[in-house]
């Protein structure tokens, strides 16, 4: 599932209260693990929605003077200037598809997948859902940015998701990926996909983290992008 996957244990889920007819798969950030958020997520639970939180593989981060922690891929900086790992956010990105095409196997279609994620986490949610040949239901990109940049529009050339729906968050005050980062992602997140479907929220004082406020519009995002199939 993950780089090594022999490193990461198998996901933290949510099971759907009734039958699961929709799923929404998020990433969590730099040196945590998916049971925090899959925590989170119980407490916001729709009914028909099943929640899988994957745990990311341990790996040394340049960022953090190369000690071993929870990563998707190597960080070298958190500005836009800084080099990225492009070889593992490829490969980290593979192995979310994956993870797609096994939940398409146990019966969810793709476009009832919402992906999702927490800063690295929510990098490499966006990036996936540009690059794939997966149509999905939409984004939930909290406290992050777009990888491998310059690498669009050509890299998302032939993606399905030019009209999916996005749901970005920052807080205003974030000392580690910063406002004005997130700000630049979603304007070139607007380049790239029908930028009438990309919403981009705010949230005053929030440094980087989530927020209850934060979570409510999560909440009514992934309901309007998920909705019981009865109501479709």
């Amino acid at each position: 599932m993950c780089g090594n996957s022999m490193s990461a244990p198998l996901p933290a889920i949510v099971p759907a209260a009734r039958k699961a007819t929709a799923a929404v798969i998020f990433l969590h950030g730099l040196g945590d693990t998916g049971h925090g958020w899959a925590e989170g997520f119980a407490g916001i639970r729709i009914p028909h929605v099943k929640y899988i939180c994957p745990h990311a593989p341990t790996m040394p981060v340049s960022l953090n003077m190369r000690m071993s922690m929870p990563s998707w891929f190597d960080i070298y900086g958190l500005n836009p200037d800084a080099n990225e790992d492009e070889a593992g956010i490829k490969r980290a990105s593979e192995n979310i598809k994956a993870l797609i095409d096994q939940e398409v196997k146990n019966g969810i279609p793709s476009h009832r997948i919402l992906l999702g994620g927490f800063s690295q986490g929510g990098a490499l949610s966006l990036y996936t859902a540009l690059t794939t040949q997966q149509k999905l239901a939409g984004v939930v990109a909290l406290s992050c940015w777009l990888p491998l940049r310059k690498s669009f529009p050509q890299a998302s050339a032939s993606c399905p998701n030019k009209d999916m729906h996005i749901l970005q968050c920052h807080g205003d005050a974030d000392p580690v990926v910063p406002f004005m980062f997130g700000g630049q992602t979603a304007e070139k997140m607007k380049s790239l996909v029908n930028p009438a479907n990309i919403t981009f929220k705010s949230y005053r004082g929030l440094h980087h983290s989530a927020c209850p406020e934060e979570m409510v519009d999560v909440k009514r995002f992934i309901e309007k992008q998920l909705p019981a199939i009865g109501d479709e």
